[in-house]
């Protein structure tokens, strides 16, 4: 199927959810990180994604995924 629209493009949209939704099983694989919380902006032209995370030793992380689909190649 030909994307329609890229700001946002729903393949960018479905992508940032299924992060949103897998932060538990992407916590697994963060060596001792633990996910404290998961934001995400759909709206934007490229969707975003921002993970706060704790350390073995207390300490705050922050993780930002932006997701950009290139544009199709018909």
């Amino acid at each position: 199927m030909k994307t329609q629209s890229y700001n946002p493009s729903p393949l960018e949209v479905d992508f940032a959810n299924a992060l949103h939704i897998l932060q538990k099983e992407i916590e697994k694989h963060l060596q001792g990180n633990k996910v404290t919380d998961v934001e995400s902006n759909l709206q934007r032209d490229n969707p975003m994604v921002k993970f706060n995370l704790v350390d073995k030793d207390g300490d705050p992380h922050e993780i930002v995924v932006r997701i950009i689909q290139i544009p199709d190649k018909f």
